[in-house]
Order: C-alpha cells, then structure tokens, then sequence
C-alpha cells in the first residue's frame, strides 16, 4: 500500500494522522486589546481633554495634532506636542499637564459608551474560551469608567500605564498582557486603533489588527504593521473566522 494511503486511512479512522502535531491550550491564539477607540468609543474626548489641558497651560495647538498623538503613553503624548511647538517642560509641569487632561476628561459628557460589537465580541472569545486581556496607555484613574461599561469578567487581565515602566509604542503593555494571560506573545494578536497600537505589536511579535474606530485610515494602519483591518469591534466579529477563531462548540473542519 503506497505511503499516501496509510496516511489518509489512519486520518479517516483516527481523526488525526500519527505523527501529526495535536492542538494544545498553547497554540491557541489569544487576543490583547488596546482600550480607547478600540473597545470605547472615548478618542475624541480624549482630544477635547487635552486641548483644554493645553489652552489650560497656555500652549495654542490644532486639534488634529493632538489627535495623531492618542494612544501613545501621557508622557510621551506631550513631549511630542511640546516638539511641534518648540515649547520645553520640566517633569513637574508635564506631570501637571497630565493632570489637567484627567480632570478635563472626567469633565467631559455624556460619559464614554462601548463601539459597536464591543460587548459582543468579548462575550463571544469568553463563551469560546479564546482568552483576552485589556492593555491600554490610559491611567486606571482615567480608564475605570470605560472599563465600567465593558463589563469585563472576573479574572480578566487589565494593564494599565501605571503598572509598566514604559507605554506604547513600547511594547511592555501587550508583553505583560500575554504573560497574565500565561500566552505566547508570538501566538497572541494585539487589536488597536492607533498606528501606536501597530508599533507596540510590531515590537512585542505579535499580530496586530487595526480599527478604524479610532480615527486613522486603513493605509496607515497597515504601513504600521496590521496585517487585518476591520471597521470596529462588530466588524471584526463578523469576520472573526479570518483571524483564526473557532467558537469551541463548533466542529473543527
């Protein structure tokens, strides 16, 4: 009998052919999601948050400036508006700066709704035992009440800016996400709105997704590394099956 035909006999009376690698909790993919315009529907008023902050501290700056800067680490935030306006801050005064930003956003309202398919999606990798973790720039002093909203489960990881020692485009947020998760980094995929969120994927080695929730274009997103782009959480939902997601009640062909 020719070598081919054990192969595909033992397969059919099997289900797996010997020699075959068998899957395992550890191939499984896993999935680290940024916060803010990527599960909330918050960038803008982040935005609006710093703007006041900046007028504020008496520092004039466009608002698309500041919105090409959401998703990068608070500090890192100013020190790149800073450059564009040739102005210089002491740590003190860039603290106080950050400051300003968290009280002008919890000023801000209504209060910051999941996007759409946020809440769905996550419900779905839970009840098909994908596990997933939240990594987000944002301090947990200005992240609880987006995460309120989510309804996020007991046990699930949620870094924030004030547990790492740097922020994105950094990549230790999604590293310590997948080490929460006990995940392989190389087997994890990063969701984000941001070409930060990209370059932090990128850096870590993991996959990255983008969305366009956040307010870049697809273009960017992929230059940035995404190597899927989707329109939100509910989109890529709909599409779960081309990022490799089985719901486990599903068969496996």
């Amino acid at each position: 009998m020719a070598k081919s035909s054990r192969i595909s006999r033992q397969t059919t009376q099997g289900g797996t052919a010997k020699g075959a690698p068998k899957h395992s909790e550890q191939s499984r993919v896993a999935f680290l999601f940024d916060l803010d315009g990527t599960l909330v529907d918050s960038v803008y008023q982040h935005v609006l948050a710093w703007s006041a902050a900046l007028e504020k501290a008496g520092i004039q700056l466009s608002v698309w400036r500041i919105h090409r800067r959401i998703g990068m680490s608070g500090g890192l935030f100013v020190n790149a508006l800073l450059r564009e306006t040739g102005l210089n801050l002491t740590r003190k005064e860039t603290a106080q700066l950050q400051q300003l930003h968290a009280e002008a956003y919890r000023k801000l309202g209504p209060p910051v709704r999941p996007l759409p398919g946020a809440r769905e999606l996550l419900t779905f990798l839970t009840r098909s035992r994908v596990p997933w973790a939240i990594a987000t720039s944002g301090r947990l002093a200005t992240a609880a009440p987006a995460l309120k909203t989510l309804g996020i489960p007991a046990g699930v990881p949620v870094v924030t800016r004030d547990q790492v020692e740097y922020a994105k485009p950094d990549p230790d947020l999604f590293l310590t996400a997948a080490a929460r998760l006990n995940a392989p980094i190389e087997t994890s995929v990063v969701v984000g709105d941001s070409v930060w969120d990209m370059l932090a994927a990128r850096r870590a080695h993991a996959l990255s997704i983008g969305l366009l929730s956040g307010g870049y274009g697809q273009d960017e997103l992929e230059r940035a590394g995404a190597y899927r782009v989707y329109s939100d959480p509910a989109d890529l939902l709909h599409h779960i099956d081309e990022v490799g997601v089985r719901n486990a009640d599903l068969s496996s062909d």
